[in-house]
């Protein structure tokens, strides 16, 4: 297989999407790893198996209507595997396995078959201290966005999922590339406090637009940069409330097509209106719940150059 993934729009060839089979029973408070997760189980409303099945088929259809071919992880017994993004990540002609929370190391073997159809050469695997997840990757061409956490608590905050020494493994990889940091602010109980990946507060759409929220930076002056680089009128800024819900994690199939939750009305609405991109909406809320929404749940592996 050749890989090639240059950035979050060209048009999509092939795609992994997680799977939500056998996820196992609800985890226990101190089992959850991100704050999103940590409210539900708090408040009995965690996702069903049945409800994530559903939502999840509706993507897939979505994907297969555009002509996607989409490919799934093995099914581990009891194990949760709907986020796809974090167990590694393409750029260029190459992927990188990530080096994952050990809650979540299992979730590797089931893409033993994906990584097979790889040529080896181009497959990374990271140095063990280079702690890095895909949700915190943003390709735009030679620009590469990401957010590590540059405090000295990392191994102490499990929203905290990529580290300044991935960073700069990564540039030692990829030196043609402008790498920009913008770290977040990270809660592991609170998820209007704190942003779980860099995906979850900006998403680059279209032709050189972006969905952003203002809120999620360590250093304001980040969401600044972002504005200026994007310009004023490229950008659509998200509410807190709307963050919540995370409407920035929508995914890009092409320029002209986002697939986005159905609920994300003003979102989608100016999507359309504004910007003149397609909108396929599918239900993705009992998803959401888990910490993660559309873009987290796949794995791009092939795009199409504009």
């Amino acid at each position: 297989m050749h890989l090639n993934i240059k950035n979050e729009t060209s048009k999509l060839k092939v795609v992994v999407l997680g799977q939500p089979y056998s996820m196992g029973k609800t985890p226990k408070l101190s089992e959850t790893y991100d704050a999103k997760s940590y409210e539900n189980v708090k408040n009995n409303t965690y996702p069903i198996e049945a409800a994530v099945i559903h939502e999840m088929k509706e993507f897939e259809k979505v994907l297969l209507k555009y002509d996607v071919e989409v490919l799934s992880p093995e099914i581990l017994k009891d194990y949760n595997q709907v986020f796809a993004r974090d167990v590694a990540f393409v750029i260029e002609d190459s992927i990188i396995v990530s080096n994952m929370i050990s809650d979540r190391a299992e979730e590797q073997q089931a893409y033993k078959e994906i990584f097979q159809s790889i040529y080896f050469q181009n497959i990374y695997n990271l140095p063990k201290k280079a702690n890095v997840e895909g949700g915190d990757i943003i390709l735009h061409d030679d620009v590469i966005f990401c957010s590590a956490y540059e405090g000295n608590d990392f191994d102490r905050i499990k929203t905290a999922r990529t580290n300044k020494y991935a960073l700069d493994y990564l540039k030692e990889l990829y030196p043609s590339k402008t790498f920009i940091n913008l770290p977040l602010k990270k809660d592991d109980k609170n998820p209007r406090k704190g942003i779980l990946h860099l995906d979850c507060t900006f998403m680059p759409l279209g032709n050189n637009k972006a969905v952003l929220y203002k809120g999620g930076f360590v250093n304001e002056k980040d969401y600044h940069f972002l504005l200026d680089f994007f310009g004023t009128n490229n950008v659509f800024e998200v509410t807190e409330e709307e963050l919540y819900y995370m409407n920035t994690n929508v995914f890009s199939i092409s320029p002209d097509v986002v697939i986005s939750e159905e609920k994300f009305v003003r979102l989608n609405n100016f999507l359309e209106n504004d910007w003149n991109i397609k909108v396929e909406t599918v239900p993705y809320h009992e998803v959401s719940k888990m910490g993660g929404l559309l873009r987290c749940s796949t794995l791009p592996l092939i795009r199409k150059n504009d």
